[in-house]
Order: C-alpha cells, then sequence, then structure tokens
C-alpha cells in the first residue's frame, strides 16, 4: 500500500520538476484513493488481482482530484511505483500511455475498461 506521506512527496517532486500548485485540494479523497484497491467486504478484498487494485487505484486519483494540480501525472506515477512494487510495469509507448490517463481522467474509461488496458499493456 503507499502511504499518504510517500504520495505527498511524490506529488511535491512532480510539481516541483514540472510546474503546477502543490498542495492538497481534499486529504479524505487522498486518503479514500490509496486505501480503495485493499477494500474488503467480510474478509474478502474487492479487488482481488493486481491489475484490479492498480486500476482501483489510478481511477480513484484521477477521478477524485485529491490534489490542487498534478493529479494526472501523480496518479501515473503511483500506477507505476504500485506496479514496480509488485515486479510489474506498463509496456506502452508514451503516447498509449498519455492516451490512457487522458482517457480515465475524462472519464472516457472506467474501472473495467483500465483493468482491461491494464492487462493488454503490462508486463
Amino acid at each position: 500500500m503507499i502511504e499518504i506521506e510517500e504520495a505527498l512527496s511524490i506529488h511535491k517532486i512532480l510539481i516541483g520538476s514540472f510546474g503546477g500548485a502543490d498542495g492538497i485540494r481534499d486529504n479524505s479523497s487522498l486518503s479514500s484513493a490509496l486505501q480503495r484497491p485493499f477494500q474488503t467486504f467480510d474478509g474478502e478484498f474487492f479487488n482481488k488481482s493486481v491489475l484490479e487494485k492498480a486500476a482501483a487505484l489510478v481511477e480513484s486519483i484521477l477521478i477524485n482530484h485529491p490534489f490542487i494540480d498534478g493529479n494526472k501525472r501523480t496518479g501515473y506515477v503511483l500506477l507505476r511505483l504500485f506496479f514496480l512494487r509488485n515486479q510489474m510495469d506498463i509496456s506502452a509507448s508514451e503516447e498509449q500511455k498519455y492516451d490512457f490517463i487522458i482517457s480515465i481522467a475524462s472519464g472516457e474509461i472506467r474501472f473495467e475498461g483500465i483493468v482491461v488496458w491494464l492487462q493488454k499493456n503490462t508486463i
């Protein structure tokens, strides 16, 4: 699981490197987004696979907009961090990754579509 402090540090680095407004808009949204992949009911995970957990994470960051600025950048980096911690990575071109993140942020694809894209583009 990615901790709030870690997500905030990554966001700060990205804003410092690429510009934008630093800061968090909604602590609860960030906490919720980071916890969503690991939600359970009656002792069972809602998101069973690593890909489902990754989809829940990136969708929540991009849709909930917990940061003042840089939600797409931060969501993408948190997705990659989550994958790397699970010995996985994205195997798509820069343009494909950009289009993927934009399609999530715009609501064009939702959870199930995110999982399908990840299945096709993850090693």
